[in-house]
């Protein structure tokens, strides 16, 4: 989860350390720190936001300085504080590391060192880890980089770490297992960052670390990246960003997360581009073109994901059962590999995952592929590790999301998994030509229409308003619109921290209906295709019980509109396309209720935009 930034070269260090970290906050906020060199070290680090950490820079002396590392904290081992908090230092002072992810044995290795004389002042497991590169520094008398690979293959768990000696001030050593890494190269300069984010506006130069890669960036000798277990050196790939500074800055817009709802259609028309030709032509998608086969004669599709990206796989699910009638299964990942599932050759895993480096999700990759299936994974930041640990796949291309609850990448997984299963139901002859084609066309004309649904914005902000007191939510939906009632539950809960359930809407009155009363609003996804007149029946009943209703209806729809106290109406359109238009309005609910709540809407409270750790 935590944010790493590093820079070596001839710039200024701080503005570029300081100016990264905020762009990686969204990866952890309790806490943040820097290191600067500057003919010696200077260590700042403080508990909160990384504003918080520029106070303390008063004087502009302390910001001299050429090479540096940087850290903003989501806290595993020991609560946020000054003391817990990155960069953590040698017990001499000569090294300094900042470190992502966790260390399992670290208790162990701990134990050893306090026999030798060494002192441990936080509760991290980071701080461990420095003191241990410190001695086999000094007992095996090596340098850094050797140094680091010792300690690397004695510890056991997950990291991307930068490291740097002030014997040596011209060098910074790194690795990654498990927690992504990259570096940005330059003329003559290096920058590192958990994502690229911190260098984009100085580099389009990327190189992303795999699993058991180290790297030595030495001023004169240039970089030098190895592979760990076979402590070999290799040729890294230098691949060429296309995402733009702009794509991370707010634009205008008070949060990112209001940024990011209002880009959907243009996210979505990403996400379509070169796949949805027009109405009339095949889908193309490449990865599917090539194996078809091997979905022709999948015995079944086991979707695995977390958070957000489970809700996708749910609706996944129904779509990819109703249109090739092969069976599907969705597991949460972090369960997923601990309850010894039956996985057998002919089987397809297709993980789901926004940042593409989610632990729990790649450590069910890795199960899935030793037992014989067949990976394909969707993702959306190209070159992450579900990229590469998989034996193909597609990127959703939803653009960078900065806001911790993820908005546009739901919308453009959900479109681009109704794409996946409209070309394979259509290949293998299993839906309707005629349905097949005019949902083609809905596609088509989808963001246009979610633009539409856009404009209801200061009808739900009022809407808003009457529930800023509410203690209690519950979501509602069938068929389609179930996995969206859990999403927008989950939404609500992210960033305003009331408390909200999903539900399939007949299964109310087996339990949440003993919560209905006048102070409980309930939220409604009711549009005319599917179980319509089920769900009336469902919104009849908990107007009998004094229930606040909120209904997301197809526009027109008067019957519901005498029973709800509020509507917000989407566009008519398939009941495979509705769920798409009705989850945008719950994302406006949750983030205007949040924002006039006065919560943090992007960086909700203990939440990470990349869960990187178990």
């Amino acid at each position: 989860m935590c944010g790493i930034v590093g820079y070596i070269g001839n710039k200024p260090a701080y503005d570029i350390l300081i100016n990264g970290l905020k762009k990686l906050e969204y990866r952890g906020y309790d806490s943040s720190g820097i290191m600067i060199f500057d003919e010696k070290k200077l260590v700042k680090k403080t508990k909160g936001k990384v504003t918080d950490l520029e106070n303390l820079f008063t004087n502009s002396n302390e910001k001299k300085g050429s090479i540096g590392i940087g850290h903003t904290r989501w806290a595993t081992h020991g609560p946020p504080n000054k003391t817990n908090s990155h960069p953590h230092t040698s017990n001499s002072g000569e090294i300094t590391l900042v470190h992502n992810g966790i260390f399992e044995n670290y208790d162990s290795i701990k134990k050893v060192l306090i026999k030798k004389g060494y002192v441990f002042h936080s509760e991290t497991d980071s701080e461990v880890l420095v003191n241990l590169i410190e001695d086999i520094k000094k007992t095996k008398k090596v340098k850094l980089g050797k140094a680091v690979y010792y300690a690397l293959k004695q510890v056991v768990g997950a990291y991307a770490i930068v490291v740097f000696d002030s014997n040596n001030p011209e060098e910074i050593v790194g690795a990654r297992l498990g927690s992504p890494l990259a570096i940005g190269v330059g003329d003559e300069e290096y920058y590192f960052g958990s994502d690229a984010t911190p260098f984009l506006e100085f580099t389009k130069s990327c190189i992303y670390l795999n699993d058991n890669e180290m790297f030595i960036v030495n001023l004169e000798k240039g970089l030098t990246v190895r592979e760990i277990e076979k402590d070999s050196i290799i040729d890294p790939f230098v691949q060429e960003l296309k995402q733009n500074i702009e794509e991370v800055e707010k634009g205008g817009y008070k949060h990112f997360m209001l940024k990011e709802i209002f880009e959907q259609p243009q996210s979505i028309t990403d996400t379509f581009r070169g796949r949805l030709i027009s109405a009339s032509q095949p889908i193309s998608i490449s990865s599917l073109k090539k194996h078809y086969e091997v979905f022709k004669n999948a015995n079944r599709i086991i979707f695995i994901s977390c958070g957000t990206s489970w809700h996708s796989s749910l609706l996944a699910e129904y779509y990819f059962e109703e249109l090739l009638r092969i069976p599907v299964e969705v597991e949460y990942a972090s369960e997923f590999r601990y309850r010894n599932p039956v996985i057998k050759k002919g089987d397809i895993v297709i993980p789901i995952s926004q940042s593409g480096e989610t632990a729990d999700t790649l450590a069910a990759i890795k199960m899935a592929k030793e037992k014989g299936a067949f990976l394909y994974g969707i993702c959306n930041v190209v070159g992450s590790s579900i990229a590469r640990e998989t034996h193909t796949g597609i990127y959703t291309h939803a653009g960078s999301e900065i806001g911790v609850a993820s908005t546009k990448a739901f919308s453009c997984q959900i479109s681009l998994l109704l794409l996946m299963a409209l070309s394979l139901g259509n290949k293998f002859g299993t839906i309707n030509q005629k349905r097949y084609l005019r949902i083609l066309k809905e596609l088509e004309n989808l963001p246009k229409t979610i633009e539409k649904v856009l404009k209801s914005n200061d009808i739900i902000e009022s809407i808003s308003e009457k529930y800023l007191d509410s203690q209690n939510f519950l979501y509602l939906g069938r068929g389609y619109h179930f996995p969206i009632a859990l999403e927008g539950a989950l939404k609500l809960k992210e960033i305003s921290y009331i408390h909200a359930e999903g539900y399939p809407a007949a299964e109310m009155k087996h339990g949440p209906i003993a919560l209905i009363d006048k102070n409980m609003p309930v939220v409604v996804i009711a549009t005319k295709k599917g179980n319509y007149h089920k769900v009336v029946s469902n919104i009849m009943e908990i107007k009998a019980r004094g229930g606040k209703i909120i209904a997301v209806v197809s526009e027109g729809d008067q019957e519901i509109e005498k029973l709800s106290d509020q509507i917000i109406e989407i566009p008519n359109c398939d009941e495979l396309i509705a769920p798409i238009l009705a989850n945008i309005p719950l994302q406006l609910l949750s983030y205007h209720i949040a924002n006039k709540k006065g919560c943090n809407v992007d960086q909700p409270r203990n939440l990470a935009k990349s869960v990187t750790v178990e």
